[in-house]
């Protein structure tokens, strides 16, 4: 999947926000910048097989303005490139903090303080800010956030709000499932991210459940392309 694209011409800026908590209109998908620099391809499939026939948008993204007044997403990066993928050319977002008058520098400074960001590439490896994708479509693919985002609908561990929650489990199945099971043999994968998550090597991460707590699911989603 090749997500990466141009950036359209026009941008939105803070003026068009009209408040924080205010909904804005007609954000162009290309010209949003995201916080983290991975995500999952399957999980982005996921969410675009779920979207309805008319690619209905249900809840708007929530956004930080940043410097020169560019739209940095705060959460739903999955949902924005599953609304690219079924053709939709902007979204809806609403401003939840204004950050636009601080420096590149201290603006991505302020975010780490707020637990607001991920530069992590699909390798799981920090990149410096400066690498960061310069938009929405160019962020990395991560197999394995893919996979803990399956782990987890199959029930191998409780969907919760702790920050990149699916990321700490990504990182956790990255250290002990070599990189060419999930790629060739996903359902294989999963069937060993299921055993791992039972482990009490996983009774750390967030959403962790005990083994007679733990529900027993067939797993939804093997095979996502």
């Amino acid at each position: 999947m090749q997500l990466c694209a141009p950036l359209e011409n026009s941008e939105p800026g803070i003026a068009d926000a009209g408040g924080f908590g205010t909904p804005v209109s007609f954000v162009e998908i290309p010209a949003l910048k995201p916080t983290q620099s991975a995500v999952g391809y399957r999980e982005v499939c996921v969410k675009f097989k779920r979207l309805d026939a008319a690619a209905t948008q249900k809840r708007r993204i929530p956004v930080i303005v940043g410097p020169h007044g560019q739209f940095y997403l705060k959460d739903g990066h999955h949902l924005a490139l599953a609304l690219h993928l079924a053709g939709r050319k902007s979204v809806g977002v609403t401003a939840v903090a204004d950050l636009s008058d601080f420096s590149i520098e201290a603006f991505w400074r302020e975010l780490e303080e707020r637990n607001h960001v991920h530069p992590f590439d699909g390798n799981g490896r920090r990149q410096p800010y400066g690498r960061m994708p310069s938009n929405i479509l160019c962020v990395d693919d991560d197999i394995y956030r893919s996979l803990a985002g399956a782990l987890r609908r199959s029930g191998g561990y409780a969907k919760n709000t702790a920050p990149y929650a699916d990321f700490a489990w990504a990182n956790f199945l990255r250290r002990r499932i070599d990189v060419p099971l999930p790629t060739r043999d996903f359902s294989a994968a999963l069937v060993r991210a299921r055993q791992l998550a039972a482990s009490r090597a996983a009774e750390h991460l967030p959403g962790w459940l005990a083994p007679n707590t733990r529900a027993e699911v067939a797993p939804i989603f093997a095979h996502a392309s």
